[in-house]
């Protein structure tokens, strides 16, 4: 079967596509498992453990009760669209942006608590970002 040259890339179209797809399933794992984390990050925030030290003058410093809940929260809406990206809904793909979008911009709020944790997410919310808002194909079909 021939396939056409894009144009820009000068790949084909249906490896850039196969890789988009893949793309997309990758980011509804890395979504449904980052859910996972920010529920576990949530209850360790909530029980008001030591593992979040307490940060000096902060310009949006939370209590880590507070940022337990939104981590929370949060994780358990981020898991359930990560099992609406494999499971293809389209729904889920448009929320994924939004609430990957909500992620990175938590995750830099969340920075002074743990940096390397922080720049790891958010360049995982960057890719999931990117991987949902290239991907047409759905992978129920």
């Amino acid at each position: 079967m021939a396939s056409s040259t894009h144009p820009r890339s000068g790949g084909s179209t249906h490896d850039r596509d196969a890789w988009a797809s893949g793309g997309t399933v990758f980011a509804g794992v890395l979504a449904l498992v980052y859910g996972v984390i920010g529920v576990l990050q949530g209850i360790a925030g909530i029980a008001k453990d030591d593992v979040y030290g307490t940060i000096g003058d902060y310009t949006y410093a939370f209590d880590t009760t507070s940022w337990g809940w939104i981590h929370l929260v949060l994780g358990v809406v981020v898991a359930l669209t990560g099992l609406g990206i494999l499971m293809g809904a389209t729904w889920a793909r448009f929320l994924g942006v939004f609430l990957a979008g909500l992620v990175v911009i938590a995750n830099f709020i969340w920075l002074p608590y743990q940096p390397l944790w922080g720049l790891v997410n958010i360049a995982l919310g960057v890719f999931v970002i990117w991987a949902l808002a290239t991907s047409h194909a759905s992978f129920a079909d």
